[in-house]
């Protein structure tokens, strides 16, 4: 997946405020993301975010993920 720092990433199941998006802000092996409700941080591996990931927005357009 072509995922950068700054992309909006919407995922397939909402975080428990009910936002379904979040803002990349590192990437490598892990991937921290801040949710755009609430603004709570989580880091995790890569391989079990990307699972997730339903679409991903970079400078507010839709890109091929």
């Amino acid at each position: 997946m072509d995922i950068h720092v700054g992309d909006i990433l919407t995922m397939k199941k909402p975080h428990p405020c009910g936002e379904k998006r979040w803002e990349v802000l590192r990437i490598g092996a892990d991937f921290r993301l801040r949710c755009l409700g609430c603004g709570h941080e989580v880091m995790g591996a890569r391989s079990k975010f990307e699972k997730y990931v339903k679409l991903i927005e970079r400078n507010g357009e839709q890109v091929n993920g």
